[in-house]
């Protein structure tokens, strides 16, 4: 969303652009908002240990009840497939307010993969009044679902927008655990950390990553580990100590925008990932057995392996070994958009102010 609240403050005689965090992953969020120069109007600090989805979802919309209140927005702007998202639009429903869905339209078919994602949009999308598509394929979904085309627009995705603001940025990992990478080994970026990946499945991955790790020394795997203890516990008790694999914890974007574009493979069940390593040239290899992003598999960017040990294994392999197959992923066409996403977000909303 930065890009949005960026491309906004840039037209101040037309809009009031309000920011509303709710606070969760604290250190996550607040370096992102150093990064972006975002200060947020409105705070909900509802991160807690142990949270279920029920007391995120509760506390995010009690929170921003007296915040929608207060403000009386003209519209209120959610983006993807979070918790957050569904109970921003709920809280705007109940008020009465119009509900702008950025990177609406995207599913899988499957409403327990990913889990509670697929759901999430789907219930924005049942309340939103604009759908800011980021391709034309999540456009046709929401067609097929009913949504009227004038309440459909295909933007882009911001996060293209996002990656090539901070790829711009000057940025050294000296003085960084980034800076101790070998020089002389191919770079494989792995992240995982989606609820539907919980137990067996982070098991299976790790136990690919760790016989790729332990099988070849051409290259040097590194894994920046989601906080969440059902991620962080395995992963940690699983590939602590093996050699060429580094486990770092959730990196700043910058950082992470640095080690993207020193990689040569990413491994990841992240949604973000699999639009941002094609825009850089980076095969994708998800460890989900669907994705709500199938424009990447269709333009070769990405494959989906499945939490699956010998998959894993096999697909790493292949492309760290045939130059062919790794151009072929590698110089395929990103189909997530040019990096104009925002302003193209700023235009639909000028159009129906």
């Amino acid at each position: 969303m930065a890009p949005v609240v960026r491309a906004l403050a840039g037209h101040p005689d037309e809009f009031r652009s309000v920011v509303c965090v709710t606070g969760q992953h604290r250190e996550m969020l607040d370096r992102v908002l150093e990064l972006f120069e975002i200060v947020p109007d409105h705070d909900l600090a509802v991160m807690r240990p142990d949270q279920t989805l029920t007391d995120v979802t509760t506390a995010v919309l009690r929170g921003l009840e007296p915040v929608v209140a207060g403000e009386r927005p003209d519209w209120l702007l959610v983006q993807g497939d979070t918790t957050t998202a569904i109970a921003g639009a709920l809280a705007a429903y109940y008020q009465r307010v119009a509900v702008a869905h950025v990177e609406a339209g995207l599913r899988t078919g499957d409403k327990y993969r990913p889990f509670p994602e697929e759901v999430n949009r789907k219930l924005v999308s049942a309340i939103a009044d604009l759908h800011l598509a980021p391709t034309t394929r999540a456009a046709e979904n929401l067609r097929a679902e009913g949504i009227p085309d004038e309440r459909v627009v295909v933007t882009g995705n911001t996060v293209i927008d996002a990656i090539r603001h901070v790829g711009a940025l000057p940025y050294d990992p000296a003085g960084t655990e980034l800076a101790a990478l070998p020089a002389d080994k191919r770079i494989v970026l792995v992240t995982a950390h989606r609820r539907e990946t919980f137990g067996r499945g982070i098991e299976e991955i790790c136990a690919g990553l760790r016989e790729l790790a332990e099988g070849r020394e051409d290259v040097h795997l590194v894994y920046a580990v989601h906080p969440n203890p059902n991620i962080a516990g395995p992963v940690h008790r699983l590939l602590a100590g093996v050699p060429n694999l580094t486990l770092l914890a959730p990196l700043d974007y910058r950082p992470m925008v640095w080690l993207l574009r020193r990689s040569s493979l990413v491994i990841t069940d992240s949604g973000g990932l699999q639009e941002e390593a094609p825009g850089l040239g980076k095969p994708v290899l998800v460890v989900r057995d669907t994705t709500e992003r199938p424009e990447g598999v269709e333009a070769g960017t990405v494959r989906l392996v499945g939490a699956d040990r010998a998959r894993i294994v096999a697909e790493a392999a292949r492309l760290l070994d045939d130059p062919a197959a790794y151009d072929a992923m590698a110089r395929s066409v990103n189909p997530y958009g040019d990096g104009h996403a925002a302003g193209r977000i700023v235009a639909a909303l000028r159009s129906r102010t």
